[in-house]
């Protein structure tokens, strides 16, 4: 058998966005992104439908908490992560970056629901910014990835 995730109906699909407030003249425009393509794709983006909840953590180092609770819930098929570590003067970014991804990628594995990525790992703030909707928006491709990996695991069987 070959199993794909598919994009045409995601009306039955929870989604919850994690996004990181640090950098949020980057994070921001990325939950744009992200919910013009959940919207695009049928999925209800507005707070009271039930099908979308968006949570405000401090920065990217608090993402994968913040997933993991929500993962764990069981209200969620996907959760999307969004935040944006640009590099300083300081080991601190290596820090950060490292903590949040091993985290985030332990909520994937210790809840089996997908959590996507979306964590701009750049030098410069103009990096970041013709990430997040200056050159395209990569919001719009975790929201993709989500809607893929949504699609994906509800057609895996089960054990």
């Amino acid at each position: 058998a070959t199993f794909e995730g598919r994009f045409t109906d995601s009306t039955n699909l929870r989604i919850a966005v994690v996004v990181a407030r640090f950098n949020d003249l980057v994070t921001g425009k990325l939950l744009s992104g992200c919910l013009d393509c959940l919207a695009r794709h049928g999925v209800d983006t507005s707070t009271e439908s039930g099908q979308l909840d968006v949570a405000w953590v401090p920065g990217s180092f608090e993402l994968p908490i913040v997933a993991q609770k929500l993962a764990s819930s069981s209200n969620y098929q996907v959760v999307i992560t969004l935040g944006a570590v640009i590099r300083g003067d300081t080991p601190h970014f290596d820090v950060v970056v490292s903590e949040a991804s091993k985290g985030i990628a332990s909520v994937s594995r210790e809840t089996g629901v997908p959590v996507i990525f979306g964590v701009l790992t750049t030098d410069t703030l103009q990096q970041a910014l013709e990430r997040a909707g200056i050159k395209s928006n990569l919001g719009w491709s975790y929201a993709l990835q989500a809607l893929e990996m949504g699609s994906l695991m509800s057609s895996l069987p089960s054990p």
